[in-house]
């Protein structure tokens, strides 16, 4: 295992630094980390909390609401977990040394928009590229 990178508590990543370099690597590694772990926190909360709400309701529209509420949930519970997955998979990219590239064109991806979407794997232009034919697909 080799040994953490000292970051401080104010480090943000600059465009004047070399890019990806080990302390860029070291805080986004940090905010995958956080972020997973706030998301596997609020799973365990919802799991708590279906459980309680396990309970038999007799009035029909009650019943009606707490089902759509619990579906709700669920179905952002299955978003969030799909989400990890793709944490995960920015985090072996890390590991790899190929975060921060551009699957498509292998050009850096702006630290703006990793700071913003950590997950990202395509620059700003080559994700509208894909989504305007994704878009021209979909209308076949």
């Amino acid at each position: 295992m080799k040994p953490q990178t000292f970051l401080p508590q104010d480090y943000r990543p600059a465009e004047d630094e070399p890019f990806m370099n080990e302390r860029q690597l070291e805080y986004f590694r940090r905010k995958l980390e956080a972020w997973k772990q706030e998301l596997l926190d609020q799973s365990a909360e919802t799991l708590e909390g279906l459980q309680d709400s396990a309970r038999a309701v007799p009035d029909l529209a009650d019943r009606a609401s707490e089902e759509t509420d619990r579906a709700l949930e669920l179905r952002t519970r299955d978003r969030q977990r799909k989400l990890v997955s793709k944490i995960d998979a920015a985090m072996r990219r890390i590991e790899t040394g190929e975060y921060g590239y551009c699957e498509m064109t292998g050009e850096p991806i702006s630290l703006k928009r990793l700071d913003a979407r950590p997950i990202a794997t395509m620059t700003l232009e080559a994700q509208e590229r894909h989504e305007r034919r994704e878009r021209v697909h979909r209308d076949d």
